[in-house]
């Protein structure tokens, strides 16, 4: 299976700011700076070119999990509707109730 099919595309973008971007793209700067500890280099000014690329490659990894995370919640819910327009009897709408239906009757206990 692919990451995403064809019938994806007919789905919206999500914003290009998102939360799972953000994280991911936090995520792979932490590894760049782990990786220059762990290597006993000077962690922030060692190897900044490196730090924006994991930066960059996990925020477009986190753009297309989102993307792919919103298909999926897509067609879930594709389904879920398809399935309640098939079979209406399971999910009958009751009726109207007023307040004082719903309530019992207050008597006090003396």
């Amino acid at each position: 299976m692919a990451f995403l099919p064809e019938e994806a595309r007919e789905l919206p973008p999500p914003p290009l700011v998102n939360k799972v971007s953000a994280w991911l793209g936090a995520a792979g700067w932490a590894a760049a700076l782990l990786g220059n500890g762990f290597s006993q280099r000077p962690v922030l000014t060692a190897g900044v070119h490196r730090q924006i690329l994991f930066a960059t490659v996990g925020w477009f990894v986190g753009y297309f999990l989102a993307k792919r995370t919103e298909y999926i919640h897509a067609k879930q819910d594709r389904e879920m509707f398809e399935y309640i327009r098939h079979h209406p009897e399971d999910f009958k709408t009751a009726g109207k109730k007023r307040i004082g239906e719903l309530l019992e009757d207050f008597i006090p206990n003396r």
